[in-house]
């Protein structure tokens, strides 16, 4: 297990990159936890996290949806997407762990997390936008990777000359969306036939009351 008060923020050198894409606000930090951070956090997330697997209806049929799923935060939050609603398992002391990270870096409290368990490259999540009403007007969307590297694709949704831009997600990174970004984009992770290894993804959110 990862002892919480090992680690401090400032012993990793944190790498920016922001992108200069329009009607958008999105940012990379790499190595927002290091090489050890990482694996210990993935090996525990894998075993402890309470994953489910959910299904959608689509044409009168019931899918599974192509990954496992769990969702944590603060006492009774409720998120839904697709027809599916998640009641909050309250935090682990992992979550917790990463989320003061995070907010550290952000200047973000966040009240919930959506993770995301992509066990092999059939596993994937399509062409979507963070949007929901709970979510507010502007969302701010901190999205954290664990394990393997998977490549994360955002496209315009209405500016045909913008191309779809791929950006790798690697261990222990950072993806900070906000400002219009959901309000114009969406984003997927692809399928690969290549035989690779899991990813954890989590998906730090603010929810509001309506």
């Amino acid at each position: 297990m990862l002892d919480h008060n090992q680690f401090n923020l400032f012993e990793n050198v944190l790498e920016l990159k922001q992108f200069d894409l329009p009607d958008a606000n999105v940012s990379l930090y790499n190595n927002v936890f290091n090489v050890e951070e990482s694996y210990t956090l993935f090996t525990s997330l894998f075993k402890t996290i309470k994953w489910r697997q959910d299904a959608i209806k689509f044409y009168g049929k019931e899918f599974n949806v192509p990954r496992l799923t769990a969702f944590y935060g603060d006492a009774n939050k409720v998120y839904s997407y697709s027809g599916i609603t998640l009641q909050s398992h309250f935090w682990t002391s992992d979550l917790i762990f990463i989320k003061k990270r995070i907010e550290a870096i952000t200047e973000t409290k966040f009240n919930s997390c959506l993770l995301n368990l992509y066990r092999t490259g059939q596993d994937s999540n399509d062409w979507h936008q963070d949007n929901e009403k709970e979510l507010g007007q502007n969302p701010i969307i901190a999205s954290v990777s664990f394990g393997q590297t998977r490549p994360f694709k955002l496209k315009h949704l209405g500016d045909t000359s913008s191309q779809t831009i791929t950006i790798p997600l690697v261990s222990g990174s950072l993806l900070l969306m906000k400002g219009a970004t959901q309000h114009f984009w969406k984003h997927k992770i692809p399928k690969t036939t290549r035989k690779i290894n899991p990813r954890i993804n989590l998906t730090f959110r603010v929810i509001n009351s309506l």
